[in-house]
């Protein structure tokens, strides 16, 4: 069906949502707007899907997350009436409709007799991922765009295990949802007989002081943090997101005093309205709690993003001025910190395992090193991470004792199975508390590891190719890699290629060994100085992105050498 017959389809629609039916009259005329909301559906992945608010099968609508909805009601029901029976829980972040899709998502599954686990307010993602653990529910649903503009949402899928689903459930998933030709016919139940059918169960406090009490679990030392807890000074802001309810309550339970929240950003905000991105990743985000810290004197800024899974930091420099530390920063100093207190407690066990992604840094690596543990890389993603806790659960092969990846998810503790910013909030406030303790700020700490270990420093470099010339741009770009592998980067060698698309490494002299992970488009080149480079076309966005992990004696050589590999690849990439 041409987009112009979807777009009839959709005036014919007699019950079109009232909302929606007047911003297509608004596109009346405007065609290159109409195409772009209806020229083809709202692409769902691995990971589900998210876009833009508003009218067309291209963009978030109830209509687009009822089929997203039916889809997952049709491959539960392929599994069996039992699994069926045990249902999904369903829960929301701060954005602009998302009350009303997590319900519209219940009413779907509720027209299959699906039963559904609803939590009445706003939630964290990790709490989500618990829940689905807890209630023993064969999935899960997350309504979020994560760090996204206010105009986006999102929709994201669940497994039984709490990870994100599998991709063998997501492949069969995502086919389930592409069958399903007109979104605007498909059936929902009425939510008050749902409701009294049981078919609606609504969740809040009982799941939250279950969560929030193993949370307590992630603190190591609690006599350090009852010692601190009056010193020292926390700012946090949720960015006006979920993290607030979680954050604060996980924060005084685990014995904090001195918190601050960010007062304009501690109000759930779909419009985000004193950031230009609620993203912690960002330096930006930090401007209203820098303000605050140097008002403050604060020891630490912490920043959770609207569905608190990923958490950023800003720590005080020698000079008192603020600086916001990366996602693998942060990582350090929290694996850095636990398993030194638990090789101190006598508690660090002889087969520990911290999991990381592969285009993380390496630095984690050598602290695990350094206290006998082992570094497990996975593939970018999350739910790698979480497969692999699994894999560890059922075979007693390793204990899990962190895991990160470089885009600001951590976690601690395996009772989530995604990235969770409310353990990591707990867990680096109780790293600065160490930190003050010694007379230092985290900053300082951060100088101790690399004097330890070496100075690394990791830079993503993101490429925008849009459109159909720039899909075939960036495949033409990895074939090129592939054909013509090459011999170095700024003129330092290459040791070792990886490439996990045919999962072999390859090494100077030709010899090869496999990979053991599941095939991924992505390339990444072990440099002779411990330095590394990785290539991967993003999965959600039009752009390629190349990865520099540096490794050097002092700051400003390693400062220097990212800089350079920097150089190397734009020439590259220019040619």
């Amino acid at each position: 069906m041409s987009y112009q017959e979807t777009i009839a389809q959709w005036n014919n629609f007699a019950l079109l949502e009232s909302t929606l039916k007047e911003e297509l009259k608004s596109l009346e005329g405007n065609e290159e707007a109409l195409k772009d909301a209806f020229f083809a559906p709202l692409e769902f992945g691995t990971a589900g899907m998210r876009g833009i608010l508003g009218v067309g099968i291209n963009r978030m609508n109830i209509y687009t997350v009822r089929q997203a909805t039916e889809g997952l009601a049709r491959l539960m029901e392929a599994k069996g009436e039992e699994e069926k029976k045990r249902g999904v829980a369903i829960a929301y972040d701060s954005r602009h409709q998302s009350p009303e899709f997590a319900m519209e998502a219940a009413k779907t599954l509720g027209a299959h007799g699906i039963p559904a686990f609803v939590f009445e307010s706003l939630r964290p993602t990790p709490e989500l991922s618990f829940a689905v653990r807890h209630l023993n529910a064969l999935t899960g649903i997350m309504i979020t765009a994560s760090h996204n503009p206010a105009d986006y949402n999102g929709y994201k899928v669940y497994g039984d295990d709490g990870g994100q689903m599998t991709p063998d459930d997501a492949d069969a998933l995502t086919e389930y949802v592409r069958a399903i030709e007109n979104p605007l016919t498909i059936q929902v139940g009425d939510e008050a007989e749902l409701k009294a059918a049981g078919l609606i169960k609504m969740l809040g406090e009982e799941i939250d002081a279950i969560y929030l009490d193993l949370v307590k679990t992630v603190t190591v030392d609690s006599a350090l943090v009852h010692e601190m807890s009056k010193e020292m000074k926390l700012v946090f802001t949720p960015l006006h997101g979920t993290g607030q309810m979680m954050g604060e309550r996980a924060l005084k339970n685990a014995g904090f005093e001195g918190i601050y929240l960010v007062p304009e950003q501690a109000v759930a905000d779909p419009n985000f309205s004193t950031v230009k991105s609620p993203n912690p990743e960002e330096a930006g985000a930090f401007e209203y709690a820098i303000k605050l810290g140097t008002e403050l004197d604060a020891d630490i800024l912490v920043a959770t993003d609207p569905d608190a899974d990923r958490l950023g930091a800003a720590v005080r420099k020698a000079k008192g001025e603020y600086v916001v530390l990366t996602g693998n920063q942060i990582a350090a100093l929290m694996l850095d910190y636990l398993l030194r207190a638990k090789k101190a407690a006598g508690t660090l066990p002889s087969n520990g395992t911290a999991l990381k992604s592969i285009v993380s840094s390496e630095l984690p690596t050598a602290i695990a090193k350094f206290y006998g543990v082992d570094m497990v890389d996975v593939l970018t993603g999350f739910k790698f991470i979480a497969e692999k806790i699994k894999q560890y659960e059922e075979d007693h092969s390793k204990e899990f004792l962190f895991g990160f990846e470089e885009s600001y998810g951590y976690l601690a503790k395996p009772f989530v199975r995604d990235k969770d910013a409310i353990q990591a909030l707990v867990l680096i406030a109780e790293v600065a508390a160490y930190y003050k303790k010694k007379g230092q700020t985290l900053y300082d700490g951060l100088v101790e590891i690399f004097e330890t270990h070496g100075y690394y420093k990791e830079q993503t470099i993101s490429v925008t190719m849009s459109g159909i010339t720039g899909a075939e741009k960036i495949k033409a770009l990895m074939a090129k890699f592939r054909s013509e592998a090459p011999a170095e980067f700024a003129g330092i060698a290459v040791s070792i290629t990886e490439d996990f698309g045919n999962s072999t490494k390859t090494f100077t002299d030709g010899s090869t060994e496999s990979i053991d992970m599941p095939s991924s488009n992505v390339l990444k080149y072990f440099l002779e100085d411990g330095s590394w480079i990785a290539i991967r076309p993003s999965g959600t966005e039009p752009k390629i992105k190349f990865y520099i992990g540096a490794k050097a004696e002092s700051q400003v050589a390693v400062d220097e050498k990212v800089a350079a590999f920097e150089a190397s690849i734009r020439t590259l990439t220019a040619e």
